[in-house]
């Protein structure tokens, strides 16, 4: 089973947006499938951490440019969200490299903050997108 299944639920109907989201429900389950082995690989632990900081911060820019671009009101409140994650992302990538282990609780607030974030968050930005006709 899935720790974290991609559900229509989680769509927000603007695809860019949709399949960043997709990747990075993706990066979570690698994460997931890696902690579950009977010895998992450090290694590969921090490669999906760095994939998940890295893709996150990219995903968080396309977001906040289509906000600047057709003037979202809300863009402050949604970017200070964006940045907390990117701060515990962050934190938790440099707790990882200078040795702390990486346990599922560490899993649980990353699907617990994509699915809160995807479902209220950025499900809050739609009637926006959806009269300037971008979903």
């Amino acid at each position: 089973m899935t720790f974290m299944p991609w559900t229509r639920e989680l769509e927000l109907g603007v695809a860019e947006i949709d399949r960043q989201h997709q990747w990075l429900v993706q990066l979570t389950n690698q994460l997931h499938d890696e902690l579950s082995r009977p010895e998992p690989r450090r290694e590969a632990i921090g490669d999906v951490l760095e994939g998940l900081v890295d893709y996150t911060h990219n995903h968080f820019i396309v977001e906040e440019v289509l906000f600047q671009q057709h003037d979202y009101p809300e863009t402050p409140a949604h970017k200070a969200e964006h940045d907390g994650f990117t701060s515990k992302a962050m934190e938790l990538l440099m707790r990882f490299e200078m040795g702390e282990e990486i346990t599922f609780e560490a899993l649980d607030f990353l699907k617990e903050w994509l699915v809160l974030h995807i479902c209220k968050v950025d499900r809050a930005y739609l009637p926006f997108f959806q009269a300037k006709g971008l979903a």
